[in-house]
């Protein structure tokens, strides 16, 4: 009976995303507002200049009785219309063009030995240091200059345990001073270079185990927030599954204080449409960080496939390496990887077991 429903719910909020621009009215609204999220979900034609353009040109707005509308830019030129010269509507929406050129900058600050100033960037990208600075932060969810300190802090990730100091390590991670490392090491790292060499030894993580509507869950913090949350129907399991994760740290376990965490996250999970307001401690690689960053994006009551994911972060060939992105998330619910389903909105493969996916889902969507 569960999965009945929740194959009714599913079914239904695909049909909500799929017809979220089906009245005149609603696509009008996008055109007013420029809305590039309705960019190839329908194309707009005004009668006195014979053009069919995107929902988000950024032409003059055009009076409302000279605009029919079109499911396809094939049904715009079978009505007479020819292309904008302006928004281009038969080639790369304006936000794929903006995935590519951030995609383009990522691999420009990967392969640089010091990181590329704002103003290469945006020249590389035709745009202007501060239009380039937005559009590189929204795509990317974080600033041209934190995705390099992410990318340089992941090379160091995996410069220090192969080198005899850490002051080797730090250089053949690209960075040309002790004191420029030093600076943000604790925050790149989560704790010390020679804490982390030593693979996390005398690390302090705090958790708690309880139960909710989905079974055990523990809940892990470190100093800097929320390093995991796990789902599973064995206390124990838990317990060994963040002992393997934190494999050399101190695991101490919380206190009536940080009971009060565990109480906010059980509350999110059986209210998803409240917000969980809790610091996070995000441990992986800029690329997975990437990826993380566009799964909280993903409103409550709405769902995705992997390659959206990839194309929201400007690499649409790479749904394998989100997939794998996405399976390395140790924040369950926190970082809503089970709103991510297969193609065609069938579910997946889920960490903590396709039916608490199914449950949180179900959840979101009442």
């Amino acid at each position: 009976m569960k999965v009945k429903i929740m194959k009714t719910t599913l079914n239904g909020l695909r049909t909500q995303r799929r017809d979220k621009y089906a009245s005149d009215d609603e696509r009008w609204n996008a055109v007013v507002r420029r809305n590039a999220n309705a960019d190839g979900k329908f194309y707009y034609s005004v009668k006195t200049t014979g053009v069919y353009c995107r929902p988000s040109c950024a032409a003059r707005v055009p009076k409302r009785d000279n605009v029919p509308f079109h499911a396809s830019a094939d049904a715009a030129e079978r009505g007479g219309f020819r292309p904008c010269k302006r928004c281009r509507p038969t080639g790369p929406s304006l936000a794929e063009q903006y995935a590519a050129k951030v995609a383009l900058a990522c691999r420009t600050i990967e392969q640089a030995e010091d990181m590329p100033t704002l103003e290469t960037l945006a020249k590389q990208a035709a745009m202007s240091p501060f239009h380039f600075h937005r559009v590189f932060s929204k795509v990317a969810g974080l600033t041209p200059k934190a995705y390099a300190v992410a990318h340089r802090a992941e090379r160091v990730r995996q410069e220090l345990p192969k080198r005899n100091t850490v002051t080797e390590a730090i250089y053949h991670a690209g960075f040309n001073s002790n004191s420029r490392f030093y600076a943000d090491s604790s925050r790149m790292l989560g704790m010390t270079p020679k804490n982390f060499r030593n693979g996390g030894n005398g690390e302090s993580i705090r958790y708690t185990i309880g139960a909710c509507s989905l079974g055990s869950i523990l809940v892990a913090a470190s100093e800097k927030g929320v390093c995991a949350i796990f789902l599973g129907d064995d206390p124990s399991k838990l317990r060994e599954e963040l002992r393997r994760s934190f494999r050399k740290a101190r695991l101490i376990a919380g206190d009536a204080k940080f009971d009060r965490v565990i109480g906010k996250v059980i509350d999110f999970i059986e209210a998803p449409k409240l917000s969980l307001n809790l610091p996070l401690d995000l441990r992986g690689t800029a690329f997975q960080r990437r990826v993380w960053t566009a799964l909280r994006e993903i409103p409550a009551g709405s769902t995705t496939s992997y390659s959206e994911v990839a194309r929201r972060i400007g690499l649409p060939k790479a749904v394998r390496a989100v997939a794998g992105a996405i399976a390395s998330n140790n924040i369950a619910v926190a970082i809503p990887c089970h709103r991510v389903l297969r193609a065609g909105g069938a579910l997946s493969g889920y960490r903590w077991g396709v039916e608490r996916k199914r449950a949180l889902l179900n959840k979101e969507s009442r």
